[in-house]
């Protein structure tokens, strides 16, 4: 039994840590940057002011996961964020197909409570910054409401990852709000006043069919008169819910940060309100046995402060693609603005401009410009307000974060500050580190030298030389225009014969294409063309037959044009690296907002998709055992991969050395199919683990004798530490199995002592 007399005041528990990386804020940007760094050799300590991980991705606010991908809508292909948010989101396909948000936050704590380098303090709010001096953090104080209990955290270095950038707000660091004038960076998209230069905060609800009729009575501070005060009404109906209602917006006249307890009140009044409408209004009788079974407690916020770096990204940077030395993470969703009236404008709900493929993201983005040791993680990065409606996405943020975390860990080591990575051989061995994470970083190559695989000769039992796509059972009918993407080489264009069937006799337009930028997928150069006779029938081939010459490896799309008379034999087989593509609309600014006009040619989902059945004279030899070492671990202008041949039943890659090498780990780069969003919440997919994925594998030395097996692999990245040392003049890796019925390919083998 405690018993305590009166006293004057009492003071609350305190707590004192000293760490090597103070990481503050637990969205997805803050746990992969703390993850990245713990795993680096870090002690982190993880600050988070909410109850789960996740941010905006958690059960909390229920946004999906997403990036570069853009839901494979626009020309990004094989485009998702590589690295540790890749390995969240394949686990949480593995274990959560349906898109359960409590179950992705589950995998997120999980991953941080399994790693013991990283102390995490949830419902852990910061409220106060102590300095060395005017340009260095000394600690952060931060109060706990759950155990009432005070934290004191001092570390050498310190990322924010807040969302709204506390640390960096109090500690002084310089930051922006608000829309630059759109002659600061010639960004012809920079919005005017009467569009707003915020984007406001969005509140989700879902809704749950219980099988009989459910009456609901809408609390008194409901929203009224829902058709006439919200213009977009008409696109309420009893099925949208979840994150699939982002423009339920709100805030963007206002202060997003101080007056975020009002924007939610108002959001709160807007989707009670708008349930009510469902319910009540006799419009929807869909309704009837609908329950409102979840509202968010706290809105997604979309933007408020962005901080200085060096270098702060603009619209041109993203549109040109410009390439940068210092790129360390990439970016790939639509300049993405919305009205700052939200859901009461009358105003379309979003402004979506996309370039015509990724686009790089320089480290100089990722720390303050004044404060000496402060990274910057997450939506708060260095970026202008127009960059800024494409860099806040979650995958996006999640990205470039993790290279923060690897960041601080060389600069741990190395007694550098931040800025010191930036240029030289320092950023050199940050992009090396990054590699070796998984991270893809667009137009850098690095030489990883400690990799012993780079000394090895490279060989295979077999090497897929593509001939042939083999007809199935499907066809597609061509009331788009279609095309199958293949990697070829520089010379006369291969040519190409596809199966048509007509029902009546027709005509149709062939188009040979490639991208006028050789990395990029979107087919905006158009190399020759041919129209031709198709009578009635069925499989009748067509053939792709032009002079053409291809410049460089790329991809080149054999297009055939829209007839709905028309459709095309499929092939059940995937392949690491091949893709058929079909044209899907036009993006086509009616003013001059600095973007270009192009067309949308992405693949269909799984289990849809499939290739166009198709011979290939000459055959395609791109799929290499070399490949594995070329530093490239996901296709981009070519596969990067080795693919075995498909009649191969014991796959196997070799790398053999003029001498013994003692090898202590090895880090393999499977295919986990980078075209697919994986989108954690709502969606749901039809497959838990990716067909063209290695399941089983075997390592044995240069005797047969076996050194590792995994018979259960998920993952892109698999990295096996031997317990002993292995010495060998020889690696042989056998893969006896894919997820799915497709020939074994890795993208790459590194070795190390």
């Amino acid at each position: 039994m405690l018993v305590q007399p009166p006293v004057a005041n009492r003071a609350l528990r305190n707590i004192t840590i000293d760490t090597q990386f103070c990481v503050v804020g637990g969205g997805l940007a803050g746990t992969c940057c703390a993850l990245a760094a713990a795993r680096a050799g870090l002690h982190v300590v993880l600050i988070q002011d909410r109850p789960v991980l996740g941010g905006n991705a958690s059960s909390e606010v229920r946004l999906w996961v997403l990036g570069a991908t853009a839901h494979m809508s626009n020309n990004n292909r094989w485009a998702r964020e590589g690295g540790i948010v890749d390995e969240v989101l394949v686990e949480n396909m593995h274990r959560n197909p349906e898109g359960n948000a409590l179950v992705f936050d589950t995998i997120l704590l999980e991953k941080v409570a399994e790693e013991p380098n990283i102390t995490l303090l949830l419902n852990t709010a910061v409220f106060d910054v102590e300095k060395h001096d005017a340009h260095r953090i000394a600690a952060v104080r931060a109060f706990c409401s759950q155990n009432a209990t005070m934290y004191h955290v001092s570390a050498p270095l310190f990322c924010d990852a807040s969302g709204d950038g506390i640390v960096g707000f109090m500690s002084g660091a310089a930051f922006r709000m608000g829309a630059e004038a759109a002659e600061e960076f010639g960004e012809k998209f920079a919005p005017d006043e009467s569009y707003g230069q915020l984007l406001g905060h969005s509140m989700y609800f879902y809704s749950k069919d219980t099988g009989r009729p459910v009456r609901f009575v809408a609390p008194s501070f409901a929203l009224k008169n829902i058709e006439k005060e919200i213009p977009r009404f008409g696109h309420f109906n009893a099925q949208a819910i979840g994150c699939r209602l982002w423009w339920i917006e709100y805030g963007g006249r206002l202060d997003t940060v101080h007056d975020s307890e009002k924007i939610k009140w108002e959001l709160w009044r807007v989707v009670y309100g708008v349930w009510d409408y469902i319910k009540n209004s006799g419009k929807f009788p869909d309704a009837a046995n609908l329950t409102l079974e979840w509202v968010s407690t706290i809105p997604g916020k979309r933007e408020s402060r962005r901080f200085e770096g060096d270098y702060i990204l603009n619209q041109c940077d993203i549109i040109e693609q410009r390439a940068f030395d210092d790129t360390v993470s990439f970016g790939g969703w639509s300049i993405d603005l919305h009205p700052a009236d939200g859901v009461y404008s009358p105003r379309h709900g979003c402004d979506q401009w996309h370039p015509k493929g990724i686009y790089p993201i320089p480290y100089r983005c990722m720390y303050s410009r004044n404060i000496a040791n402060l990274f910057i993680a997450g939506r708060i990065i260095s970026a202008s307000h127009v960059a800024f409606g494409s860099t806040r996405v979650i995958g996006t943020c999640a990205h470039g974060a993790q290279a923060v975390g690897l960041a601080a860990a060389q600069c741990l080591r190395g007694n550098l500050l931040p800025r010191d990575l930036s240029t030289g051989k320092p950023l050199r061995q940050l992009q090396c580190h990054l590699l070796r994470l998984g991270q893809y970083m667009p137009g850098v190559r690095v030489t990883d030298e400690e990799d012993l695989a780079q000394r090895a000769t490279v060989t295979a039992s077999s090497a897929l030389i593509l001939a042939e796509l083999i007809p199935g059972k499907e066809r597609i009918k061509l009331d788009v225009a279609w095309g199958q993407m293949l990697p070829v080489k520089p010379g006369k264009a291969p040519r190409v014969t596809v199966y048509a069937t007509a029902l009546e006799a027709t005509h149709v337009e062939l188009q040979l294409r490639i991208s006028s930028r050789f990395e990029n997928h979107s087919p905006d150069i158009t190399l020759a063309s041919k129209t031709i006779a198709i009578p009635v029938g069925e499989d009748q081939p067509v053939t792709f037959d032009f002079d053409a010459v291809i410049d460089q490896p790329r991809y080149a799309f054999y297009c055939i044009m829209a007839n709905l008379n028309v459709s095309l034999r499929l092939c059940e087989q995937r392949i690491t690296g091949v893709l058929s593509v079909g044209h899907r609309g036009t993006q086509s600014p009616q003013s001059d907002v600095g973007v270009e006009t192009f067309e949308f040619w992405p693949p269909r989902r799984r289990p849809a998709g499939q290739n166009l059945a198709c011979r290939v004279d000459p055959p395609l030899d791109v799929f290499t055992p070399t490949n594995v070492l070329n530093g490239l671990d996901r296709p981009t202008f070519q596969p990067n991969a080795w693919v075995a041949a498909l009649d191969d039943t014991a796959a196997t890659l070799t790398l053999t050395w003029p001498q013994p090498q003692r090898i202590s780990r090895v880090v393999l780069m499977f295919d986990p199919d980078y075209d697919h969003p994986m989108e954690s919440a709502l969606w749901g997919h039809p497959e838990r683990d990716m067909p063209l994925c290695v399941q089983q594998f075997r390592i044995t030395d240069a005797t047969g004798k076996p050194v590792h097996e995994c018979r259960d692999n998920h993952q892109a990245r698999g990295e096996i530490i031997f317990e002993h040392p292995v010495t060998t003049t020889a690696l042989n890796i056998a893969c006896l199995q894919s997820h799915g019925p497709c020939p074994a390919a890795i993208f790459a083998v590194r070795c190390y002592t």
